[in-house]
């Protein structure tokens, strides 16, 4: 009975504004997603440039491999929250303010992309050389090769990169939050922490969770659907 008074005063569930935190949800939901689309869009383009320019013998083609390779090993490397910071003034000039759902976005991206890009890489890498040369003799151009052998042989290993980056993604919108980037991590940190009200930051850890648990279940689902091995 004293644990559940315990439990009770201290968490006050009654004092949570649910419709602020179904809004906060919902814009948590909205910079994941777009965000996410992007990364996936850039992450390939990045992936395949690298894939495809990794054994190139002309000189110019080894430079630009080690310049894209040098940018994405230093994006993916900067904790993403001193990345919001360095990326202010880009983010200001692209999206006009600094703060809100809006201004959380060229971060996400910049952060992720580079990150799925690696794996994108290391996707293509594991396609059997043998189909790929297969493709090769029979004429097939470059764009067949990647629309008709490296794409669909690497599917369901790009679907589980993406629910590994999506996660991820989650866990920086709420730490975008932290100033001013909106969500659920900004208002665990504003109407939560800052105001001592510990419902509030409970209740939006369960929320995050619950999100976690939903991406890792549609992207376990999708990788068994495209698997070759489980169908």
């Amino acid at each position: 009975m004293t644990n559940s008074t315990g439990f009770a005063s201290y968490f006050q569930f009654n004092n949570v504004d649910w419709p602020n935190m179904w809004s906060a949800s919902w814009e948590t939901v909205w910079m994941t997603l777009i965000s996410m689309i992007a990364v996936i869009v850039f992450g390939i383009i990045l992936g395949l440039i690298l894939y495809l320019t990794r054994d190139s013998k002309n000189p110019l083609v080894k430079v630009f491999n080690w310049v894209v390779g040098l940018l994405v090993n230093i994006f993916r490397s900067v904790p993403f929250i001193i990345l919001i910071v360095l990326l202010l003034p880009i983010t200001k000039s692209i999206v006009g303010t600094i703060i809100g759902p809006k201004a959380a976005l060229p971060s996400l991206i910049i952060s992720a992309a580079p990150f799925y890009a690696r794996m994108v890489e290391s996707y293509f890498r594991e396609v059997d050389s043998g189909v790929v040369e297969a493709a090769q003799s029979m004429g097939a151009s470059t764009w067949q090769i990647i629309y008709k052998v490296l794409l669909p042989e690497s599917k369901p290993a790009l679907i589980a990169g993406a629910t590994v980056t999506a996660i991820s993604l989650i866990s920086y919108t709420a730490m975008a939050g932290a100033i001013g980037a909106g969500g659920l991590g900004n208002l665990a940190y504003l109407d939560g922490f800052q105001s001592n009200n510990n419902t509030i930051t409970l209740v939006a850890v369960v929320i995050i969770t619950l999100f976690v648990f939903i991406v890792q279940g549609v992207g376990d689902f999708l990788v068994k659907r495209t698997d070759k091995r489980t169908l």
